[in-house]
């Protein structure tokens, strides 16, 4: 049995019965949110989803972290293609009762791993230059695209005891999904699954030198300080994309 299916109850909806078809370890994550109108965001998704809300507001997120052995079900990882930095920058939507995730851009420092997931999976990565350190307890990143526009440098680091979300809370809200949403350019709607135990959070801090991500990408995100948390590692499986109507 995989890790990751060690605990299932927490899931607010059952595991898939297919098959799961893929396997990662996500590692140094930080999560940086800043409250949005759902109306400032509403043009940049597909009007087949709805935009979630928790207190009036939706959220924009943005998620830099590591991957390591990214490969499917029974293939062994490799460490030249299976672990590379990615950095994304997510919306919060919902359809058909199951709330997820939209993404407005993936960056990864892997150009087969860019490829496949444009070709496959139908999600706006790109590729950019990405950098890791580890110093103690901090972590440093950076990611640049080719042109420049896109960019991102900062320094985070965990401030507190690891913790499970509360069902409810505003931070189970922003990191307990277990799917996300994507089309390809013909129109088709997909859902592809996810699984993994709850999140072990912490509260995080995070000096920001450069955060040029949002705005090149259509989304205003406020001039306050962003909700920020940190989680050390976890380990994730995946199904294949579903359609759906």
């Amino acid at each position: 049995m995989h890790p990751a299916l060690t605990r299932t109850s927490h899931r607010p909806w059952p595991i898939p019965a297919t098959p799961w078809k893929w396997r990662q370890t996500w590692h140094d994550l930080l999560f940086a949110h800043w409250p949005i109108p759902a109306a400032a965001v509403r043009a940049l998704v597909p009007g087949w989803l709805d935009i979630h809300e928790y207190g009036g507001t939706t959220w924009v997120g943005l998620v830099p972290f590591r991957m390591t052995g990214v490969t499917l079900r029974h293939v062994p990882s490799l460490p030249v293609i299976s672990h590379f930095p990615e950095m994304n920058l997510r919306l919060y939507v919902e359809r058909d009762g199951k709330p997820g995730i939209w993404f407005i851009s993936l960056d990864a420092a892997r150009r087969s791993a860019v490829y496949a997931a444009r070709v496959f999976a139908h999600l706006p990565y790109f590729f950019s230059r990405m950098s890791v350190t580890a110093e103690a307890a901090a972590i440093g990143y950076s990611s640049v695209r080719a042109n420049g526009a896109v960019a991102f440098k900062a320094s985070y680091a965990p401030t507190g005891p690891v913790r499970e979300t509360k069902p409810g809370s505003l931070e189970h809200f922003l990191t307990e999904r277990y799917c996300l949403y994507t089309q390809d350019q013909g129109g088709r709607r997909f859902r592809l699954e996810v699984h993994h135990q709850p999140w072990p959070l912490q509260s995080a801090e995070a000096t920001f030198t450069t955060n040029r991500v949002a705005q090149p990408q259509g989304i205003e995100i406020p001039d306050t300080a962003p909700l920020l948390y940190f989680s050390r590692k976890i380990e994730v499986i995946g199904w294949g994309l579903e359609q759906i109507l």
